[in-house]
């Protein structure tokens, strides 16, 4: 984060947030906190490895990274 605290440092994490909550949190109920926790873990890992991004051409997130440069 900026030394004089600019909106733009937290633009990624509150997108990602509000994702969690519109794709995962309202869409489901929880008896626990150990069940959100868990889902949560589930969610991210599946944002990272399986949600396919247009702007990243087609991919996730972690195979978007894992491609070689020179493509």
């Amino acid at each position: 984060m900026s030394l004089k605290g600019n909106c733009l440092d937290n633009a990624a994490m509150e997108s990602f947030f509000a994702v969690l909550k519109t794709e995962f949190f309202y869409l489901n109920k929880f008896t626990s906190v150990e069940q959100l926790e868990h889902g949560i873990k589930e969610y991210i890992r599946y944002y990272n490895h399986d949600r396919i991004k247009l702007k990243l051409k087609g991919l996730s997130p972690v195979q978007y990274r894992n491609q070689p440069l020179y493509v």
